[in-house]
């Protein structure tokens, strides 16, 4: 195995990363966790201009479906006791040069957010880390996750004229991670949180009720689908408990996921996560913010017939990755939070 890694800009509290489709090229966006920047690159990893500086408070950022340039964000999440004023922003690109701000939704504690597609339609799930608290550190009112069917012509929307939301399930304590999965053709988005993990499914037709299905009963942070030993059934792999150091994966066995895997040793802190294709084989890329703060790479033995684990990078402290295509490669982006680097990765070998 061969890493080569760039470090592409110093950003205070780097935390999330997206894919950027922009004036008709590949790019990606670095955000922060605090009250500092928005950043954008082009898929060599160069930057490209300021989208704003200020406020951050940055957890998920998704284009909107067939935009160039435009897409949602949350603003002012700063940490799970100063996150009341979080809500879901429009971000479209000025023809003169810029970029207009206006708010989707209000939504205190909105954490993760997705736009899932289905038969032309196209639906906001939204999901909150909790409902409110009383005290620092409470959690005595759980999170929820919310959806919205988002129209053709967002240019509607306004503080004053928001995009409603309905509550599709509440009583989510901890409700942290979020992953999309393409589910038999159909997205669908998975929520973990310390009830385990549920995935949702858009409705099959207009105005139809979503499908809410519970895969794993056991506390987790973050979790993704991936078939990693290649049987034609995915892999549940998740990280547990909440802003936890177990890392461990799940197969469906007579319609249950059952744990058949758990790395041997702990990860302080586990926070990024990333399921699917890389370098052409199927692997999950965790990283961890605490410890020994490394980012890694687990795929399939078939010989051994056991899961194996590769260390790309340490002492860096991810708190999240994006999965790239640049150039004919695949290229890893790291928002390494602990150590305010945005990083750039090209691995070979695999």
């Amino acid at each position: 195995m061969r890493v080569e890694k760039t470090v592409i800009g110093q950003l205070n509290k780097c935390y999330c990363t997206a894919p950027l489709h922009y004036r008709g090229r590949q790019h990606f966006l670095v955000a922060a966790e605090k009250d500092d920047p928005c950043l954008l690159f082009d898929q060599d990893g160069v930057l490209q201009e300021t989208i704003w500086e200020r406020p951050g408070g940055v957890m998920s950022i998704v284009q909107l479906p067939g935009g160039d340039g435009a897409f949602l964000t949350t603003r002012k999440f700063y940490s799970p006791n100063d996150s009341t004023e979080a809500r879901i922003e429009l971000v479209t690109p000025r023809p003169e040069g810029g970029w207009e701000v206006r708010t989707l939704a209000d939504l205190p504690f909105v954490h993760r957010f997705d736009i899932l597609t289905r038969n032309g339609r196209h639906y906001l799930l939204a999901c909150t880390l909790k409902s409110g608290h009383e005290t620092r550190d409470d959690w005595s009112q759980p999170g929820q996750v919310f959806a919205g069917e988002l129209p053709e012509d967002l240019s509607v929307f306004r503080e004053g004229a928001q995009l409603p939301l309905t509550v599709l399930k509440d009583q989510m304590l901890k409700n942290h991670g979020y992953s999309r999965y393409l589910d038999g053709g159909t997205e669908t988005g998975l929520a973990a949180w310390e009830g385990g993990v549920c995935q949702f499914v858009p409705p099959e037709e207009a105005g139809g009720a979503w499908d809410i299905r519970q895969l794993l009963d056991e506390p987790a942070s973050d979790a993704v689908l991936a078939d990693l030993d290649g049987d034609g059934q995915p892999e549940l792999a998740a990280i547990s408990p909440f802003h936890g150091d177990r890392f461990r994966i799940y197969k469906q066995q007579a319609g249950t996921y059952r744990l058949v895997y758990e790395y041997g040793e702990p990860m302080e802190f586990l926070h990024a996560m990333y399921g699917g294709i890389f370098c052409g084989r199927p692997t999950v890329i965790v990283g961890h913010r605490a410890g020994k703060q490394e980012l890694a790479a687990f795929t399939w033995d078939a010989a051994g017939k056991t899961y194996v684990r590769r260390v790309l990078d340490s002492g860096r402290g991810p708190a999240n990755i994006l999965r790239l295509e640049s150039r004919g490669r695949d290229v890893l982006i790291a928002a390494n939070r602990e150590t305010n680097e945005i990083a750039m990765y090209h691995i070979e070998d695999f």
